[in-house]
């Protein structure tokens, strides 16, 4: 299955793009794709358990993820 997979601020740093379309098997959970991510050069640096959206809700790291699924790593923010 395919699931797109966008990255804001730091995150995006981290990864080195915006947006990533992203290959798994079916049934594969948010965690999963984390551990994906991870393997990219430079993604080693993203937390065990970032912040996700899927879909435009949040999610835990054990949610499934669906084809077409589109999952939002969301980036600490500070303010003041």
């Amino acid at each position: 299955m395919r699931v797109r997979s966008l990255f804001f601020a730091s995150y995006r740093d981290l990864v080195g793009a915006a947006e990533l379309d992203l290959e798994l098997p079916a049934g594969s959970t948010v965690s999963e794709l984390i551990q994906l991510v991870r393997t990219r050069p430079g993604a080693q640096a993203l937390p065990e358990s970032p912040a996700v959206a899927v879909n435009q809700a949040y999610a835990s790291a054990d949610t499934v993820l669906q084809d077409g699924d589109e999952v939002a790593f969301i980036p600490p923010v500070a303010g003041g």
